[in-house]
């Protein structure tokens, strides 16, 4: 009877154990398919367009913006998870591509760069094609995911064109006290400039990933002519418009914030790798509209905001931050872009809120050339697609970007297209 009553409490102690280690295991469970949105059910991208002998065309022979995007089944399915693979790792197993850098001098002095991919074989079509490519922030032609997306094109029969952001480069240093800006179309214009002058015969496939997507539309938009010869054009992942961003870029919902630093560190290291040109140190002088640019508020800046109202909006003369960022934002010029535009974003992208997706779907309402897609899953700029665990080299983006700018290049040869 004794040793009865001392083994229950025994058993009834490692009971409670155990239940507390099943409580564990099921928080943990709950909380890994709640952070890794495991529930999310996989679906096609959501469209936005008006019905025109175009859009018929696209949803023909673009089966991929009627199909399933079915992105890496234990973590594809988190927007975090897509960002932080695409930032650590760019892509999987990238390729590289081997072309020429060109160099050009700005009427400033600066001196732009860009790296010229030929094509491996002819396009399909027997036409001629270049992809004129703009990266995303602080962002060049030796990133891995823009070399994925070159190798791809070249297969495709693609001459491929890539901006290399001004001071992006580790190894290509300021020759005037000027460095890329969020707006700015002039490395990106003088470099379209130039592909024109090469090839006088080629028709150009216009597209920016992220930021380099607000300045492509940007420079569409500036001016009809810089649409003379497009076939189309693809914005990636962008947010429209700085000024509406700003606000909900500086909040913790979706940890925006947290992102918003490390994209500003980023930052900070390729301004200060330029400091000798940008700051006038080491005998170079400073240039007048830094002037009044105080070093200490860029070390202790923590969002993208107070760099650019610190350094980045003076490059171009702006009195505010509020006011570089109404008028380098492309949402007032996609009105003016009358080619063939596909608007791609991810709903569960931590960077761009859902709030600024209003600006593209409103266009995409109105406009026969615009076709907005919108995925439930693929982050900033991962669009991974994979099984289980490990992802594919190639990205759902990779392949969708090259089969739109192909169904374009099928539809410029239809003799009973209409003008959109």
């Amino acid at each position: 009877m004794f040793i009865t009553d001392a083994i229950d409490p025994m058993l009834e102690l490692l009971a409670l154990v155990d239940g507390l280690k099943l409580a564990i295991v099921t928080t943990i469970l709950y909380l890994l398919v709640r952070c890794l949105n495991l529930n999310s059910a996989t679906t096609s991208p959501n469209l936005t367009f008006l019905n025109s002998p175009l859009s018929q065309h696209l949803l023909k022979f673009c089966p991929l913006l009627s199909t399933e995007y079915i992105p890496p089944l234990l973590w594809g399915k988190s927007g975090h998870m897509q960002t932080i693979v695409y930032g650590k790792l760019g892509r999987v197993s990238s390729p590289m591509p081997c072309g020429c850098r060109m160099s050009f001098v700005m009427a400033d002095g600066s001196t732009a760069t860009f790296d010229l991919f030929e094509p491996f074989s002819s396009h399909a079509t027997g036409e001629d094609f270049t992809m004129v490519i703009c990266p995303g922030i602080a962002n060049h032609s030796e990133k891995q995911y823009i070399r994925t997306f070159v190798d791809h094109s070249l297969r495709h029969g693609y001459r491929c064109a890539v901006l290399n952001h001004l001071g992006a480069l580790p190894n290509v240093k300021l020759t005037a006290p000027r460095m890329f800006t969020y707006g700015c179309t002039w490395e990106f214009g003088s470099m379209v400039q130039k592909v024109r002058r090469l090839y006088p015969q080629t028709k150009l496939v216009v597209i920016g990933f992220s930021m380099g997507g607000n300045i492509v539309c940007k420079y569409l938009g500036e001016d009809h002519a810089n649409q003379d010869g497009v076939l189309c054009a693809v914005s990636v992942g962008q947010g429209y418009n700085a000024l509406k961003a700003q606000p909900t870029f500086l909040q913790w919902d979706n940890f925006r914030r947290f992102y918003n630093f490390i994209m500003a560190d980023n930052m900070k290291r390729i301004i200060l790798s330029n400091r000798d040109m940008l700051f006038g140190e080491n005998g170079h002088k400073r240039p007048v509209d830094l002037e009044d640019m105080d070093l200490r508020m860029l070390y202790m800046a923590t969002s993208l905001v107070q760099i650019d109202d610190n350094i980045m909006r003076k490059f171009h003369g702006y009195s505010s931050v509020q006011e570089y960022y109404e008028t380098e934002s492309c949402s007032h010029y996609l009105h003016n872009i009358h080619v063939p535009l596909m608007l791609l974003n991810a709903r569960d992208d931590p960077i761009v809120h859902s709030s600024l997706l209003a600006i593209p779907r409103a266009l995409a309402e109105k406009k026969e050339n615009v076709i907005f897609v919108l995925t439930e899953h693929g982050g900033h700029l991962g669009f991974f697609e994979g099984a289980v665990l490990f992802p594919k080299p190639l990205t759902w983006m990779d392949k969708l970007v090259v089969e739109y700018a192909n169904t374009l290049a099928q539809w410029d040869k239809t003799p009973c297209k209409s003008a959109t």
